[in-house]
């Protein structure tokens, strides 16, 4: 085998092992919120089976009182149109819930589509949503989430890697909260690029670690809680693969805010989005 060649194979086997990384981290961080999913969708399950067994019971009821009805040649009792009533608001009740495992649901696609290979133009809001629904189903009990969303254009990009780092970025800024929070999301156009910034008001990042926060493994999370790898990869995706930015700005008592500048347009590359991905060093921004 040439030289050539062998760096060829091995820059093969980098491209897999890049990407092979990124792809467990994101099902390690969608198992990290998976207790908070289940219950989203047990809560409104719960109340649809308790409602139809409401609604069971209620219209043997009406079978009962419309039958006693007809026999004695009488008009519907208002027993039953009473309870008629009844079982529309359950149904009402029952509509809200379905629309909200739907909504888990559409969100958990959007995240886990792989269209890695490809670049596409997507609605970076739209995907700030999904996103944010699934974190906020993990956190909606003690940190509030708010949008300030500014009118983008369709963004080229790999929708499923950016899905990740914006996931990274807001478990990030609501787990840096302690007790109850806000953290804000928010979007710009800036000349050729888009801004995306999440910021949260929680104890900020001290001083002696700001130079190792995209370092690879370094993580202030318990054991279990972080892989170190979430910054890393983040940054990978927006600077190497995307050819933008990702910086922060932090104040100790105050809170942190992480900014991601990418552009509009892409670069046409020959390569895959995985090529263009090296070792992270240690840098802060």
């Amino acid at each position: 085998m040439t030289e050539a060649e062998n760096s060829a194979a091995l820059r093969e086997e980098l491209d897999t092992a890049n990407r092979k990384l990124t792809e467990a981290h994101r099902l390690a961080s969608l198992g990290r919120l998976s207790a908070g999913i289940v219950h989203e969708i047990k809560t409104p399950i719960g109340s649809i089976f308790s409602n139809n067994e409401v609604i069971i019971r209620s219209l043997d009821k009406i079978k009962d009182l419309l039958t006693g009805a007809q026999a004695n040649s009488e008009p519907p009792p208002k027993k039953a149109l009473d309870i008629i009533d009844i079982i529309a608001g359950l149904a009402e009740v029952d509509k809200i819930a379905c629309e909200r495992i739907s909504g888990v649901i559409r969100s958990l696609k959007t995240f886990a589509r792989v269209n890695e290979s490809e670049l596409l133009r997507a609605d970076i809001n739209n995907m700030l949503e999904h996103t944010i629904k699934l974190a906020s189903t993990v956190f909606r009990d003690r940190v509030r989430i708010e949008t300030d969303f500014g009118d983008l254009p369709p963004v080229e990009c790999y929708p499923a890697l950016l899905n990740q780092v914006f996931l990274n970025l807001i478990v990030n800024a609501a787990q840096a909260i302690e007790g109850d929070g806000t953290v804000v999301v928010r979007t710009r156009v800036e000349g050729t690029g888009v801004h995306i910034s999440v910021e949260d008001n929680g104890h900020g990042i001290p001083l002696d670690i700001r130079p190792k926060i995209f370092a690879a493994g370094f993580t202030t999370k318990a054991f279990g809680e972080g892989t170190g790898l979430g910054l890393t990869i983040s940054r990978e995706i927006v600077e190497d693969t995307h050819g933008g930015h990702i910086s922060f700005e932090s104040e100790l008592g105050k809170g942190t805010v992480f900014h991601v500048r990418i552009p509009i347009e892409q670069k046409q590359r020959s390569e895959k989005p995985w090529r263009t991905a090296q070792t992270t060093d240690n840098r802060a921004s």
